[in-house]
């Protein structure tokens, strides 16, 4: 039995430090065959929260940004009007698979900025991140709102 108490300990120490790996509601992963990178996150789930998005901000920090969560999925289009930094704008599906990026999004522009018929998720960053850590169609997103669904990349 004593030969048995070091690999418990061991199991023990392994399970807590997946736990460690788990979802956090203020954060977001994003990985894909060239990076895999974490975000700080404000929700935006309400329509108010949303409406408001990140208007009027002087700044983001460089690991930050907004989830905005649109249950159930739907087509949206965002536009830029108050928003004062640019932005990156990453759109997922239900499975938290990103279908659509939109880079360098204007600030103040009115233009629609469409990302799709059936969109889960919006996660909007500071723009050149897309790029930097080479987010595309195919890249997958973590979080815990997509523990409900069909996630790609769960909890």
């Amino acid at each position: 039995m004593k030969k048995f108490l070091p690999a418990f300990a061991m199991l023990l120490s392994i399970i807590g430090s997946m736990a460690v790996a788990e979802c956090r509601a203020d954060q977001v992963e994003l990985r894909n065959s060239q990076a895999q990178v974490r975000f700080d996150v404000e929700l935006a789930k309400t329509p108010q929260e949303r409406s408001q998005g990140l208007m009027f901000r002087e700044s983001l920090p460089n690991r930050a940004g907004m989830l905005f969560v649109f249950d159930p999925p739907q087509p949206v289009a965002f536009w830029m009007k108050n928003t004062l930094i640019p932005l990156d704008m990453i759109f997922t599906d239900r499975a938290g698979n990103v279908t659509h990026v939109h880079e360098g999004a204007i600030p103040g522009d009115l233009t629609p900025i469409e990302g799709g018929d059936s969109v889960y998720t919006v996660l909007e960053i500071n723009a050149g991140l897309a790029a930097r850590y080479a987010i595309r169609p195919g890249t997958q997103m973590r979080h815990e709102v997509f523990s409900q669904g069909p996630a790609i990349w769960p909890c």
